[in-house]
Parts: structure tokens; sequence; C-alpha cells
């Protein structure tokens, strides 16, 4: 007989659980609180994202979640596109980050410093005037969260041996049952990936934990004309500091510094700008991040308007028209960690915590997980 588990939160994280115990052998149920995922998983770029992880056991893991991103789209019948990733530099130091990055990247993974030239060739979008280089590499892929993960969803409930039970909230988990009001179920495994959603479940272990949550602030501008592509996804300068990925860069405090001189109201906010494509031809355009238990549940205008004048500093579309706004808020751990995996007993499990890489890390986290815990 089969064993069983029970997995709780339909996010991408609770999608890679149940994947890899399907792929085990073992019959899953998905419990999610909604009629589908409408959380973090789904308010993003979409973008899988190797460039920002350090060299080490979290870009393994990205670029094997990367793997199961091409094979999941093919399985689940999602867009996807492999599609590199461009850092713009405006200024020599931003440049000299560039080109320490690619040094400490030699005979690791690609990395490519490109000249203005180079650098409109990969994408029409990027503004040359000004630009001192860029850097490419070629890991990076795009997805459409909404489309990825409801596709996902749907492939995985399609398998044998998983089910969803949709619109349910777990109320309870006791030993190996789990209760959603009068209704029960039992598994030998119980896996929690609650999310931003953790104080539900066990809030006295998440009062101990050093976690908090980020709120970020994103937009979606409308399918650009005449089929109109950006090429890979464009950052620029703020974005050197916000990932761990660059931090092989020596130049990288003395950038930091100079940019709580130059944007003290965009670091204060935890701005860092990007913008990725979608298949349909939307640009996603982003973001803020705000920290705290207790967040504003209403979106600012300034803040919108701080990233997007912010973007239009290196990048240029066909049309700036807004289709629309929102946030996401996703669980983050403070003291540095990638991930919260915490045994509650015998039976039960929290996977949470990745923070702002849910996309890039979650299926082959999911994946070191499964294979740990049996």
């Amino acid at each position: 007989m089969n064993q069983s588990a029970i997995v709780i939160g339909a996010g991408i994280v609770g999608l890679a659980i149940t994947r890899a115990l399907s792929n085990k052998g073992w019959k899953v149920k998905v419990i999610e609180k909604n009629p589908r995922p409408v959380g973090a998983s789904i308010r993003n770029f979409g973008m899988v994202w190797p460039v920002g992880q350090p060299q080490g056991e979290t870009f393994d893991r990205a670029i094997r979640s990367r793997e199961i991103w091409l094979e999941m789209s093919k399985k689940a019948g999602f867009w996807t596109e492999e599609t590199g990733s461009l850092h713009l530099a405006y200024t020599e130091l931003e440049n000299e980050v560039i080109a320490e990055y690619v040094h400490a990247m030699q005979h690791l993974k690609s990395a490519h410093h490109l000249n203005p030239e180079q650098t409109k060739a990969k994408s029409p979008a990027a503004i040359i005037q000004g630009l001192k280089g860029a850097l490419w590499t070629e890991e990076e892929m795009i997805v459409d969260p909404r489309e990825a993960i409801w596709k996902t969803a749907d492939y995985l409930g399609s398998q044998e041996n998983i089910t969803f039970e949709w619109n349910k909230t777990v109320s309870l988990i006791d030993r190996n049952k789990v209760f959603s009001g009068n209704e029960c179920w039992e598994a030998d495994l119980i896996f929690v990936c609650s999310g931003a959603d953790f104080e539900t479940l066990y809030p006295e272990v998440y009062s101990e934990t050093p976690i908090n949550k980020c709120k970020l602030q994103m937009m979606r501008l409308v399918k650009q004309p005449e089929n109109w592509r950006i090429g890979p996804p464009l950052c620029a300068g703020l974005s050197f500091i916000h990932y761990k990925g660059f931090h092989v860069s020596p130049s990288l405090s003395k950038l930091k510094t100079v940019y709580e001189e130059q944007y003290p109201d965009l670091l204060e906010l935890g701005i860092h700008v990007m913008v990725s494509q979608n298949g349909s031809g939307q640009l996603t355009i982003g973001d803020s991040h705000e920290y705290g238990l207790h967040l504003d549940p209403f979106d600012r205008q300034d803040i919108n308007d701080k990233i997007i004048g912010f973007l239009k500093t290196f990048a240029a579309f066909k049309d700036w028209t807004m289709e629309s706004s929102w946030h996401g808020i996703y669980p983050k751990m403070t003291n540095g960690a990638t991930e919260f995996i915490h045994q509650i007993d015998s039976q039960t499990w929290i996977v949470n915590g990745l923070g702002g890489a849910g996309m890039t890390l979650s299926f082959g986290l999911g994946e070191e997980v499964v294979e740990r815990i049996l």
C-alpha cells in the first residue's frame, strides 16, 4: 500500500513538495484555503533567477529548479522562455562591479561583460545613451507566474496519486490527522507550506523563529504593440546591491555607499527596479520591499511613481499604459537563512521562509526536503 502525505498550501512551495513526493510514489492530498493559488506565487515577475544566488548550494538549487520548470512547462503546457538577463551599468563604478563579477565567475557560470552596442543587440528596450556596459548571464528564464502556477496545479491534480481539496482552510493538525471544520483527513506525513499565513498553524513555533513578512508593490503594462519584445529581463544598478550573488564584487560596498547618498528615498522603501515580459507581450515591473508583521493593506501611488521613474532611466517601451497594479506578501527569514525547515513531530514538517526566491528555489528545495525526510 502506498504511503500517503498531506500538503497544506498550493503555492509554489506546496506544489514543489507535492511533485517530489509524487515522484517517490507517495499518494498526496493538497489542501488549499482558496479556490486556486492567489498568493505571492502568482504575484511576481515570473523570473527564475540563478544570477541572484551566490555560488554553491543555493545556486545549484536554482539550476535544478530551472530544469524542473522546463520539464513542467512541457508537461503542464505553459509558456516559458530561456531569456538570460541583462544588468545595465550607467556609471564607471557600476561597470567596475560588473567587471569584478565576471572575473569572479570565470569557469563557474556564464557571465559576459557587454559594451553598449552588444547590449542593444540583446535588448531594443535598453537605453543606450550614457550606458557604460552590461552584464549578460545565460541561465535565467521567465514564466508567467499566474499561468504557470495554475497550470502546474492542474497538471499535478490530473495525476493518479495526487488530489486537491480546494477552498478548505485547515484549522487543526493532531498527530497524523488534519482538520478543516468537521472534515478530517489522515496521512503518514504532513507538510505545512502556508507562506505568509504562517500565524494560523503553529503560531508558537513562528513566534520563536527569526521570520518576518515582506510586502512588495508591482505593476503590469499592457501588451506591447506589433508583438514588440524587450528581450531579456532588464535590471539596473540598484539590483546589484539587492542580490547576494553580487557579493563577490569588492566594489559593491562602495557602490552601496554611493546609492545611500544618491537614492535614500528608494533604499528606504527597498526599491530596486526590474522588468520582465510574458508570452502575451505584457510587461511586469517592480518592485518595493517593506518589512513587518503588520503591513499597510493599501498600496501607495508614490511608490509606484518612484518605481516607474527609475525604470525610465534605463528602459524605453512602445506603450507605457498601465494594465494593473497589486501587492504581494511573502515570508522572509531575518537571520540570512534561505528557508525554514522545521520538524514538529514524527509526522509533521514546516517548509516555509524562501523570501523572494520562491520561484527560483522551490522546485529544487522540494526535492531536497523530500529526499532528506524519506
